[in-house]
C-alpha cells in the first residue's frame, strides 16, 4: 500500500502548537507597546471596542499610531488610506519574501490569511523555519500575539479614561519610546542609517514651519516626506546585491 504523501500546508497539531509557544514572548511584548498605542487611540476618541477591532485588523505600531492621529484631526479617508499605505509598504516586501518560503502547492487562502497577520515579528519567527513553512505554524503565532496586541490596546484606551490628564500625556511618550528602540541600535551600527535619521528629524521639523508646506495636514506632510526620502535614500545609497542578502 502506497502511504499517501502529507503536503506541507497540511495541519500538525505539533506545528500549530510550536507556533503558540514561540507567540508568546511575541504577544507579551504587544501587550506592553499597544498599551501606550491605546494612549493615542483615546485622544482620537477611539473607544475600547473600537481599539481592539482596529489593532486586530491593522496590527502595526506605527501604520496604527499615524491611523489614529489622522483620525483625531479628521483627516480624509483617502488620506489614511494612502498614509497607511506607505508607512506599512514594508509588509509587501516581507510577504513576497515569505510567499517563496511556502510550498507551491499551498492555495492561495493560506496565503493570503498569513499574509494579513504578518508582523515584523512573526515574519521573524517564521521565515527562520527550516524548510517550507507550514501556514499552521504562522496561524498558531498570530493566535496568541494578535489577540494580545487587541487587548492591550483596549486597555490603554480605558486607562486613558480612568487616570488624570497629566499620567494620560506622560504615557502618551511611550509609543515614541518604542520607536527610538527600534531605530537606534542599527543607527549605532551603520551611519548612514544615523544621518538618515537626523535627515528625517530636520526635514519633519522643516516642514511644520516653512510657508506653504506647514499648512498641509500631518498627514499629507507624512506621505510626501516618506515618499521622497526613502525615494532619495533608494537613489544616493542603494544597498549591494551581496548586503541585501546576507
Amino acid at each position: 500500500m502506497i502511504k499517501k504523501k502529507t503536503q506541507a500546508y497540511q495541519f500538525r497539531p505539533s506545528v500549530f502548537l510550536a507556533g503558540m509557544r514561540d507567540g508568546v514572548p511575541i504577544g507579551l511584548g504587544y501587550l506592553a507597546v499597544a498599551f501606550a498605542l491605546g494612549i493615542a487611540a483615546k485622544k482620537a476618541g477611539l473607544t475600547a471596542g473600537q481599539g481592539f477591532i482596529a489593532s486586530v485588523l491593522c496590527s502595526a505600531s506605527a501604520g496604527e499610531f499615524a491611523g489614529f492621529t489622522l483620525i483625531r484631526e479628521g483627516a480624509p479617508y483617502i488620506i489614511m488610506a494612502l498614509t497607511t499605505l506607505v508607512i506599512n509598504a514594508r509588509y509587501l516586501l516581507m510577504s513576497f519574501s515569505l510567499s517563496q518560503r511556502f510550498s507551491p502547492d499551498t492555495p492561495l487562502i493560506h496565503r493570503f490569511f498569513v499574509g494579513s497577520y504578518i508582523t515584523d515579528e512573526i515574519f521573524g519567527i517564521t521565515i527562520a523555519q527550516k524548510g517550507y513553512v507550514n501556514p499552521w505554524y504562522s496561524y498558531g503565532a498570530i493566535l496568541v500575539a494578535v489577540p494580545l496586541w487587541g487587548i492591550g490596546t483596549a486597555a490603554g484606551i480605558v486607562a486613558g479614561s480612568l487616570l488624570p490628564a497629566s499620567v494620560v500625556a506622560a504615557l502618551g511618550v511611550m509609543l515614541y519610546g518604542m520607536f527610538l528602540c527600534i531605530f537606534i541600535p542599527p543607527a549605532r551600527k551603520d551611519r548612514s542609517i544615523l544621518l538618515l535619521i537626523v535627515i528625517c528629524f530636520g526635514a519633519s521639523f522643516a516642514a511644520s514651519v516653512l510657508p506653504y508646506i506647514r499648512k498641509l495636514s500631518s498627514g499629507n506632510r507624512t506621505l510626501v516626506l516618506t515618499v521622497l526620502i526613502s525615494a532619495a535614500a533608494a537613489l544616493i545609497a542603494p544597498r549591494k546585491e551581496e548586503e541585501a542578502h546576507d
